[in-house]
């Protein structure tokens, strides 16, 4: 038991200090730690080896680029030495929603043969939906709307593999990338980098929506982001009512942490606009196409578990009494949880008549809602489902 505490606790001090600026750990900008080398991967030097950069075209741009031919994929990075993934960074000549969906980015830790992320490469970097906007977060980044940007820090013991490949009908004419790493032992235990994604294109009502599913292992949860398309029988009513749900070490019908709806989660309320912020922001808000995405990162609010974690969305909306009559008259698919009135209406507890009583109604809808879940475990797989075909993600 002693040593389970000890182990418990290296893995919370690995993961606090993963977020904390270098002044707090001890190391200033102009330090330079021992036993830590820098290297870059790139088509200039696929095997980030010392001396070996820029060997074509006598080192005057002889390998920027390369083609990722539909149905293949791209080795980005491999190796069987310890280290630290730092920064990766990318662009491609078709940055269309379908390719961006088609895209799948796969990495593995420590030899392992199931990778630990594999998401739409366009999901992946921080944004859904398969569309580009300038923004820049405490994670990813877009400048330009152009290029896709990470920095969550990714160690690993025995090596990495981090791929690409084209699940697309075209060839991808043009892909630049880096992936910046430090060469370095680590004390271990460590914890592995890993992301999830997710989608559900037609919720049930009074279903959650997973972001999550139930995973055992100790670790972190580094937030997510989020997308939904909503349908047009619900003309543009509000869909941000839903509570985020996390269920922690062992809670069962109850979670532990809950949130008091969509848009308080991202750190704004009554409503949602468009802004970007280090930690939360909501990226795309297009009334006309009725797309939504935004992002929730829990780095000075840390999420730990020891023994599992699961995340759900409840997907739930709200609209004046007469809207949701309006729309109950017309068989839209809802039901009807709350009403704010003069007093708040518990509908599921004290089940009333809608239609006699004034106010806000909440209620349980169905939207096709996809995610990005980030997360820190202390293995470098999991046994969480594999990414859906191609034809589901797009």
């Amino acid at each position: 038991m002693k040593s389970q505490r000890i182990t418990c606790l290296s893995v919370i001090l690995f993961i606090t200090g993963l977020f904390l600026p270098m002044w707090l750990q001890g190391q200033e900008l102009y330090d330079h730690p021992s036993g830590k080398q820098t290297r870059w991967y790139s088509f200039e030097n696929p095997g980030a080896d010392k001396g070996e950069g820029g060997l074509e075209n006598k080192g005057a741009k002889g390998h920027a680029f390369d083609k990722v031919p539909a149905g293949e994929a791209v080795t980005l990075m491999e190796t069987t030495e310890s280290g630290t993934v730092r920064r990766i960074w990318m662009t491609f000549s078709d940055r269309s929603p379908e390719m961006l969906r088609s895209l799948r980015i796969e990495m593995h830790w420590d030899g392992e043969e199931k990778p630990a992320v594999s998401a739409p490469v366009g999901d992946f970097f921080g944004i859904g939906l398969g569309r580009k906007v300038p923004f820049e977060n405490v994670f990813f980044a877009d400048p330009e709307g152009r290029s896709f940007n990470c920095f969550i820090p990714m160690p690993y013991l025995d090596g990495a593999r981090i791929t690409l490949i084209n699940e697309s009908e075209k060839d991808l004419d043009a892909l630049f990338y880096d992936i910046d790493i430090t060469l370095e032992d680590h004390d271990q235990p460590i914890l592995y980098f890993h992301a999830y994604w997710n989608r559900n294109a037609s919720t049930t009502p009074g279903e959650d929506y997973v972001l999550l599913p139930g995973l055992t292992g100790t670790g972190r949860f580094l937030g997510t982001n989020i997308a939904l398309k909503t349908p047009e029988v619900y003309d543009g009513t509000w869909w941000g009512e839903g509570e985020i749900k996390m269920y922690l070490d062992g809670d069962s019908d109850f979670p532990t942490l809950v949130g008091t709806g969509t848009e308080d989660y991202v750190g704004t309320a009554y409503g949602q606009g468009e802004y970007a912020h280090m930690y939360q922001g909501s990226l795309i808000v297009n009334d006309s196409t009725r797309e939504y995405a935004f992002y929730r990162y829990h780095v000075p609010d840390p999420v730990y578990f020891d023994s599992s974690i699961r995340i759900t969305l409840q997907q739930m909306g709200g609209a004046p009494r007469d809207k949701v009559l309006e729309m109950i008259s017309a068989d839209v698919p809802l039901i009807p949880v709350s009403v704010a009135g003069s007093e708040f209406i518990k509908l599921l507890e004290n089940p009333q008549d809608i239609s006699e009583i004034s106010g806000w109604v909440n209620f349980y809808r169905s939207d096709d809602v996809s995610s990005t879940a980030y997360f820190y475990l202390d293995r470098p797989s999991s046994d969480l489902p594999l990414l859906p075909e191609v034809s589901m993600r797009r």
